[in-house]
């Protein structure tokens, strides 16, 4: 019965994942759990720098690279990082996909050496699979700090295939690894895997069809094709449809019939994963040893990190500590920064006018173009080069898991994932690149709502505001240069709790409302602690980060403040266009607080947040051009000449929290959903709340002064 492999030809997969393959080249697959070094071993292979972040689920999307080794071809695939092969999310089923439709002649998969015996699943898994599968166990310095010993060669042994011990950021057991890839890619040394056995009732089923599965399916393993058939994996039904030409399908559907109906595949599913389980722990037990005769000092620091008096508190001194390095940090050099390039705007004017170019050009050029760039560098540049390394550090120290862990019983309440809070973080230095970061979960459901309320939560763009207005209004008064920089972290550290309290409110009523559903179970393995690579995080804090969302920012904000100079220049009767948008917007913005300029100030800093109070400045000093300010008690004298109130200092910080994502992030919104619907409530639902938040501390406002 069945059809033949003939009719049935697996499709080729290079295509889909950029590969081209050189004439006498190896495809190998990189699998292995999050956080086990993967990204790792694939950047020493490779030479190439891809980001390896100390936090489960980094790897997002396959990466690609290739190697030469003893005159030998590799291309790598880094696959997803996947706790297993049961595709029950969708890093899961694209490391499954390629593992069993992209022909590869060899996976490496990679364990952590402190955890191995959770690991062991996966292996099982790829095992069943293909034979020609290298196992390395990365984290070996990790593992001797914990005193664990592994029998390399019991091991090896035991499983059938090569073994390898590593330490991937020391370069530890790399040449082995590239060696036991070879003698697999050459069919060397190569023994029969051991098959982890299940019960009867397993095998038996399995039994009953694996030779129709053997004639429809000849190039996949039909053992495994029939664990997944009779524990119900519909997924891999789509994926065979994808991948496989050929008339199957009467086929498929005949052995699908084979299978009792009163079968709980759940039950077989969950039978086959504590087997596995099962077997992995004898497998540990008999060749791992571990010397127990002190408590392991990642132990020691959790229960504190993670404890139930301490987590939340720890994490807000971090954060406003986190805070404080970068208001006092960043004054000197952003002065130093700012004096420099305002310094070059004279002679910048005066070699345009020397070339005859019209001087509503030169203005344009010079106090439009020009000061836009200088403000936006200044002011942004010194934060981010403090900020990035500051959050970095904590990312390469292994502490943003256990920021998640703490805060994820908060987000299982509202109905959302633990892993929004991962996105969040991601945000603080740019929404655009948390709303890309909520890839890393699995629910579209949950990812969704992620999405929508990621821009609650203050993009370095909008710190600068939230500095500056808090030390003009809340903290100046303070004499002590220390104490007024704490004093700010502190204020900017409670706004930024109002952020994540919106946060938590809105996907609670998103749950409930428009996204309704419960929340996911996923699994969140806690790193080891790791001593920070300082050349790592100084690469990827501002090659990958500050100098990424600086370049963007610098193109969004400079058409922005061209747009502004000219409506700052161009009069309508006795006025310009810039006050008269202003004016009318005037009775919406009093009644929130606020006033008119400020509303479109925001309006026209939507390209990029930074841009906010410079052209506020322009607007209320008319002088057609965007204005630096040697000091923040100068700013601090316009703002009140203006009528600026503590209110209105509050609000505006409100409003800047709260307000309607930046350009960038609503195109990444589109991009990430594919849908304008979402993105018009990306940009309706953060706006709805700003307004309705600031006309109720406007009135709350009014109450006090009326009762005082």
């Amino acid at each position: 019965m069945g059809l033949t492999y003939k009719n049935c030809k697996i499709k080729s997969l290079q295509d889909s994942f950029n590969i081209k393959q050189k004439e006498n080249s190896y495809i190998v697959a990189l699998a292995g759990n999050p956080n086990t070094g993967k990204s790792t071993v694939f950047n020493y292979l490779t030479g190439l720098k891809q980001h390896t972040g100390n936090w489960p689920g980094k790897t997002i999307a396959t990466a690609r690279g290739e190697f030469t080794y003893n005159n030998i071809d590799y291309n790598l695939i880094d696959l997803p990082g996947t706790y297993s092969l049961f595709a029950l999310s969708q890093e899961e089923i694209v490391a499954r996909d390629f593992i069993c439709f992209g022909n590869v002649d060899a996976v490496i998969v990679v364990c952590d050496a402190t955890c191995l015996e959770r690991n062991l699943n996966l292996l099982f898994q790829v095992l069943e699979l293909t034979s020609k599968v290298v196992l390395c166990i990365n984290l070996i310095d990790e593992a001797k700090k914990k005193s664990i010993n592994i029998d390399k060669e019991k091991l090896q042994n035991l499983l059938g295939i090569p073994v390898v011990l590593t330490s991937a950021r020391n370069k530890i057991g790399m040449d082995e690894l590239q060696e036991a890839l070879e003698s697999v890619v050459l069919q060397q040394n190569i023994t029969n895997k051991n098959y982890v056995v299940y019960n009867d009732e397993i095998e038996n089923l399995v039994a009953n069809f694996k030779s129709d599965l053997e004639d429809a399916f000849s190039q996949i393993n039909s053992r495994w094709l029939g664990l997944r058939i009779i524990d119900g994996d519909e997924s891999l039904f789509s994926s065979l449809s994808n991948y496989i030409e050929g008339d199957f399908e009467e086929t498929l559907e005949y052995i699908k019939q084979q299978v009792p109906q009163n079968l709980d595949k759940k039950k077989i599913r969950d039978d086959i994963s504590k087997i596995n389980y099962d077997y992995a722990s004898n497998l540990f037990e008999s060749v791992v040893s571990k010397k127990n005769n002190k408590e392991d000092i990642d132990d020691k620091i959790d229960s504190i990190i993670t404890s139930k008096y301490f987590a939340i508190p720890i994490m807000l001194i971090m954060l406003a500590i986190i805070l404080w390095i970068t208001i006092s940090g960043s004054n000197y050099p952003s002065q130093l920064l700012s004096n420099i390039l305002f310094s070059i705007e004279p002679g910048m004017y005066s070699f345009l006018i020397n070339l005859n170019i019209p001087i509503w050009i030169c203005n344009m050029i010079v106090y439009g173009l020009y000061k836009t760039f200088a403000w936006v560098v200044s002011v942004m540049l010194p934060p981010m080069a403090i900020f990035f390394p500051l959050f970095t550090f904590l990312e390469d120290l292994g502490y943003l898991p256990r920021v998640a862990f703490n805060l994820d019983h908060l987000f299982k309440k509202c109905k959302t994932h633990g892993k929004q809070c991962l996105t969040m973080c991601m945000g603080f230095g740019c929404n655009a690149c948390g709303v890309i970061g909520c890839r890393i979960i699995d629910s579209p459901r949950e990812r969704l709502i992620a999405i929508l309320t990621n821009t609650f939560v203050p993009c370095n763009g909008r710190f600068p505001t939230l500095i500056a207005i808090s030390t003009i209004f809340f903290t100046s008064a303070i004499g002590n240069t220390f104490l007024s920089s704490a004093s700010t972290a502190i204020f900017v550290t409670l706004i930024v709790l109002i952020g994540i309290g919106v946060t938590l409110l809105v996907s609670y009523l998103l749950s409930k409302t428009l996204i309704k559903g419960e929340s996911s179970t996923f699994t969140l393995e806690l790193p080891p602690y790791r001593v920070p690579q300082i050349g790592r995080i100084i690469y990827t804090s501002l090659i990958d980060r500050t100098l990424f969302v600086l370049s963007r920012a610098v193109i969004v904000a400079i058409p922005a403040g061209i747009i502004t100079w000219f409506l700052a220049n161009t009069y309508i009767g006795d006025m310009t266009i810039l006050n008269h948008i202003a004016l009318f917007l005037d009775p919406i913005g009093r009644f929130i607080g606020l006033d008119g300029f400020i509303l479109l100030a925001f309006i026209l800093g939507m390209p990029a947040n930074e841009i906010v109070i410079p052209i506020l400045i322009m607007s209320y000093m008319a002088t057609g051009s965007m204005t630096d300010y040697s000091s923040l008690q100068e700013l601090g004298d316009l703002l009140t000449a203006h009528g600026w109130t503590y209110l209105t200092a509050l609000n505006l910080m409100l409003f800047s929290l709260l307000h309607w994502p930046c350009t960038t992030t609503l195109l990444t919104i589109k991009k990430e959903t594919k849908s304008i619907k979402w993105t018009a409530l990306g940009f309706l639902i953060p706006t709805t709340i700003a307004f309705l938040v600031c006309t109720i501390t406007r009135i709350l406002y009014d109450i006090l002064t009326f009762i005082v």
